[in-house]
């Protein structure tokens, strides 16, 4: 494989410079809120290193502590740690299975190339790849899934958030698809 050739990635928690505070917490409130409706592995993939990371004074096990502690010290250690935001990021997909299903097939209507299976589990991947077509901007995105899925209601923030995470890519570098 050429240099040209090699995927690029950035770590997981470089996503936080795409992302506005009030969606972050969202995000971080509703995996914290929703642990009990994850599998077991899942949950504890998100506490063992919640306990590892975050020392709560009070606590011998931070993640004993109270919900609001929780979601306020989880807000901090996902903007850090790239191994919790992959975590946290698997877990909010795996919660919104429908949305999953929605935008997966509204990318593979638009020819995404490359596309994982929505099932994949991309914690285990190493990373966003950097590139993202030019054309595929956010609005673009969100029009499509609207058009795709009439009366269905989901935030802008939610689709594009799900989009980042199916793709598995950050609009970093932006470039011109070829046409053949």
């Amino acid at each position: 494989m050429s240099e040209q050739e090699q995927i690029r990635y950035l770590p997981f928690h470089a996503i936080n410079e795409f992302m506005l505070d009030e969606y972050r917490e969202k995000v971080v409130r509703f995996v914290f809120e929703n642990l009990g409706n994850l599998s077991s592995s899942r949950r504890n993939g998100i506490l063992s290193i919640f306990k590892k990371q975050v020392k709560i004074p009070g606590f011998r096990d931070s993640s004993l502590a109270p919900l609001p502690l929780k979601i306020k010290q989880g807000i901090v250690l996902f903007q850090k740690n790239a191994d919790f935001v992959a975590q946290v990021l698997q877990a909010w997909v795996e919660l919104h299975h429908d949305l999953k299903e929605r935008v997966h097939a509204m990318l593979v209507s638009r020819g995404w190339k490359n596309l994982l299976p929505p099932e994949l589990d991309r914690s285990k991947l190493p990373g966003f790849q950097v590139e993202w077509p030019k054309s595929e901007t956010y609005e673009v995105l969100d029009q499509s899934f609207y058009e795709q899925n009439p009366g269905v209601e989901a935030p802008n923030d939610d689709i594009r958030l799900m989009v980042v995470w199916l793709v598995n890519a950050l609009p970093y570098e932006l470039f011109e698809e070829n046409s053949n």
